[in-house]
């Protein structure tokens, strides 16, 4: 038997049948994979290129021998500069690749390099979202550097994305309303994950991207067994038939449904989720933005909501009015304004100057992109520092709006001189 091994995050990992209606791309792999083929999955939940690196790597190279492939499919959350135990620089993340590789070919093994599944995001007009900045690039050059074969994991889930269109891949998710998962009695909208359906079609484009490497044992894939599932159906969030007589309908429900998140007026991004309560006996609360109806979801027994559009929010202002429906009787309405940015300016460095000397801890300032909160100062030898953007004089936080421009300041002891330092600054 030639044993193929999958490392990796959540997005691969085996789920349990309590975790429904989650499931993960390598718990199907072996499905589409020739008969001497025993798939070992040792991806798991919130694991990172470093944190894997340093908890489960070693035990993991005890286990592979000669010939056997091992998956290497990361990326999905090393981007998050906001989150700094997930965060790798471009450089780091490369340089964890390579001590994979070298590590796996060293004990005879064939590594091959997974860029990230593509989140199941849409902008306005349906077309999917990059949302991974970059690191399935990465991961592209890492494998041309190291001569390593490579799995375009992005590109297919892309294609894949962009056949079905935002209200078929839903189907593909796992979207659960309340109640109807109890791992999650609330309800689940997750855009990162897949639904057993979604898994096992991530896993047919994996084992396609295997049949069309070079040099790999003929057999390996079942070539056969790589026909595409069946096409979810469009994905419609309940029942109720032309939900926009609510605009009109006599509200017999005095109470309206509250809106708990997003805040008034607060800045969110594109890709934002609703949520709040819902009067007693309200069964669904309804979405609707200048008389267009936008979507809706059930809500759950405690009253409690919780809603993401199928399509990210374009950039700009919203007012969105929600009505919960008991029966055949709707609720007045409630609106919730809130402005949506898509993306920041870049922080304005204002010292050090370039080129400028300094002394081993130097203090810096910058002026940080319009509505910023936090601010990140980084140099080729990793962080230097962290600050929070838009504090009042007596140094209470406070929610930033458009018109933040005031600079920021931030010191370091991480320099050590006489050196060169390049510095990169992120809001």
């Amino acid at each position: 038997m030639r044993k193929i091994c999958v490392i990796g995050n959540s997005v691969a990992a085996s789920r349990a049948a309590e975790e429904a209606p989650l499931a993960g791309w390598g718990q199907y792999l072996e499905e589409f994979l020739g008969p001497d083929c025993d798939v070992r999955n040792y991806a798991r939940d919130a694991m990172t290129l470093r944190d894997y690196y340093t908890e489960r790597f070693a035990a993991l190279l005890t286990l592979v021998g000669h010939g056997d492939l091992v998956l290497i499919a990361f990326g999905h959350v090393e981007q998050r500069v906001n989150q700094l135990n997930r965060y790798h620089g471009p450089r780091e993340y490369k340089e964890y690749l390579r001590l994979y590789v070298e590590a796996l070919r060293a004990e005879g093994a064939v590594p091959v390099l997974v860029t990230p599944a593509a989140r199941c995001v849409f902008d306005i007009s349906g077309s999917p979202v990059d949302t991974h900045d970059g690191y399935p690039r990465l991961t592209m050059e890492a494998a041309a550097e190291l001569g390593c074969p490579v799995i375009d994991m992005t590109a297919s889930t892309t294609q894949l994305l962009a056949e079905l269109g935002p209200m078929r891949a839903r189907g593909s998710l796992p979207v659960a309303g309340p109640g109807r998962a109890p791992a999650h009695p609330h309800g689940i909208v997750d855009a990162s994950h897949y639904n057993h359906a979604g898994a096992r079609e991530a896993a047919r484009l994996v084992a396609s991207g295997l049949a069309g490497l070079p040099g790999l044992p003929p057999g390996m894939v079942d070539v056969q067994r790589l026909v595409p599932g069946q096409m979810p159906p469009v994905q419609t969030e309940f029942t109720v038939q032309q939900p926009q007589l609510a605009l009109t309908a006599q509200p017999e429900v005095a109470v309206a449904p509250a809106v708990t998140s997003p805040a008034p007026a607060e800045l969110v991004g594109a890709g934002r989720k609703l949520t709040g309560t819902a009067p007693e006996g309200a069964e669904y609360v309804f979405f609707f933005e200048e008389g267009d109806y936008l979507g809706g979801t059930r809500t759950a027994d405690d009253g409690t909501w919780q809603w993401r559009r199928a399509v990210q929010w374009p950039a700009g202002q919203h007012k969105v009015t929600a009505i919960a429906l008991a029966g055949n009787a709707v609720s007045t309405a409630a609106e919730t304004e809130f402005e949506v940015l898509d993306r920041l300016e870049a922080p304005e460095t204002i010292g050090p100057r370039r080129g400028a000397w300094s002394g081993p801890a130097p203090g810096s300032r910058a002026r940080p992109g319009a509505a910023s909160r936090r601010s990140w100062c980084w140099s080729r030898a990793g962080l230097i520092a962290e600050t929070r953007c838009g504090t009042t004089e007596a140094g209470g936080s406070r929610t930033p709006t458009t018109g933040d421009r005031a600079p920021t300041r931030w010191s370091s002891s991480r320099c050590s001189a006489p050196s060169t330092h390049l510095r990169r600054v992120w809001s």
